[in-house]
Parts: structure tokens; C-alpha cells; sequence
């Protein structure tokens, strides 16, 4: 691979960190301001910010788990075990489910499915250049992958174990840092629930 081939792949990687930054800062936003229909403390509320939560632990642990495969081999070759062999994108797919679990501590089925969807779609800009890059680094082979493997949505009837490659603490470490900041969405939404409870946050509007 060459230079300039490696400096295009960077800027990919760095455009999905910005984005998934821009997303969060507009999601926390919008929850400062924001409450569902169903106040804190009912039934439904309770059982949606529990989803909410799952969802969140389920996309941590699912990025760690696409790092321990993807690793550094992302520049070097078609990467087509474990989480790879079910969809291309699965790294994207645990980032949406997280994204997600955080507008589900809004205690909101809307904010849930929105905030999941927001986030898949945003991504997609990301995917479709990194698709770009990809197949005109490892053509045929990467062409055969895609044709077999879906794009998002995975498909668990194609799991293959495949081969970790080497180890690479760093990435992983990198990788759970980049997702505890999805974890740090519980205890705050908590405390802007406790505000907007008691008037210290205003709230603009409400959905279900």
C-alpha cells in the first residue's frame, strides 16, 4: 500500500471519529432539552432506559470484539471472520446500537429508533467512501466479499470464527476509550432527568 493510499484510509478513519463525535454532541444536545411522554419513574420509562442500556453494553462490547479482528489488518487485507463474516460494517452497526441505547435514557421509544437511525444513516456517507477506497485497493477480492457479505444488516447464517490476526492492545484500548463515552450517557441522562424535573433545565418539547 502506499503512502498516498494510507493517507486516504486515515482520512476516512478520521472523518468516522468526527462524525461519531458531531453525533454525540447532537444527541446530548437535543436530550438536554428533550423529555419523554412518559415521565421518569413509570413502567415504560424504566423498561426503555433498560433497553437503552443493553443496547449500549451490547455496542461496546461489539466494537471491542470487531477491533480484536479488524486490528491494524484494515489497510493490509479483506478482513472476512468473526464479526466481518456476517456484514461489512459491523463496527458501524455496534456504534448505531449504541447510539441508540443513549436515546433510549431519554426514556423515549421515538428518541430510541431516531437517534439508532440517525446515526446508521450518517455513517453511511462514511461507508460508501470507504467502499470506494477498499475495492480499488483489493479489487477482485474485495468485490467477491461484498457480493457475498451484506453491507449493514448482518446475516448470523454466514458466521465464520476466522483468524484474529495479531494482538494489538493499543487498538483495543483506543477502541473501549472510544466507547465509554457512550457508557458516560447513563449517569448523566439521570441527572437531566432529576433537573428537568425539578425546572433547572427547561423542556422544549416531548415525544413518545
Amino acid at each position: 500500500m502506499s503512502g498516498s493510499d494510507l493517507q486516504n484510509l486515515g482520512r476516512y478513519q478520521r472523518l468516522r471519529r468526527l462524525v461519531l463525535a458531531v453525533l454525540i454532541l447532537v444527541l446530548f444536545g437535543l436530550l438536554l432539552v428533550g423529555q419523554s411522554t412518559f415521565p421518569p419513574e413509570t413502567p415504560i420509562h424504566e423498561a426503555v432506559e433498560m433497553i437503552g442500556i443493553l443496547l449500549i453494553f451490547l455496542g461496546i462490547v461489539g466494537r471491542l470484539w470487531c477491533t480484536l479482528y479488524i486490528g491494524g489488518r484494515k489497510a493490509g487485507e479483506v478482513v472476512t471472520g468473526g464479526p466481518y463474516s456476517m456484514c461489512r460494517n459491523p463496527l458501524y452497526l455496534f456504534s448505531s446500537m449504541a447510539a441508540a441505547g443513549v436515546g433510549a435514557q431519554m426514556g423515549s421509544i421515538v428518541a430510541l429508533l431516531g437517534f439508532g437511525a440517525i446515526c446508521a444513516a450518517a455513517f453511511h456517507i462514511v461507508i460508501r467512501r470507504e467502499e470506494k477506497f477498499l475495492a480499488g485497493e483489493f479489487g477482485e477480492a474485495y468485490r467477491v466479499y461484498c457480493a457475498r457479505v451484506p453491507r449493514f444488516f448482518p446475516n448470523p447464517v454466514l458466521y465464520q470464527e476466522g483468524n484474529t490476526g495479531r494482538f494489538e492492545p493499543r487498538r483495543l484500548l483506543q477502541t473501549l476509550g472510544d466507547g465509554l463515552v457512550f457508557l458516560i450517557a447513563m449517569p448523566v441522562f439521570e441527572l437531566i432527568d432529576s433537573a428537568q424535573v425539578t425546572g433547572a433545565l427547561p423542556v422544549l418539547f416531548r415525544i413518545p
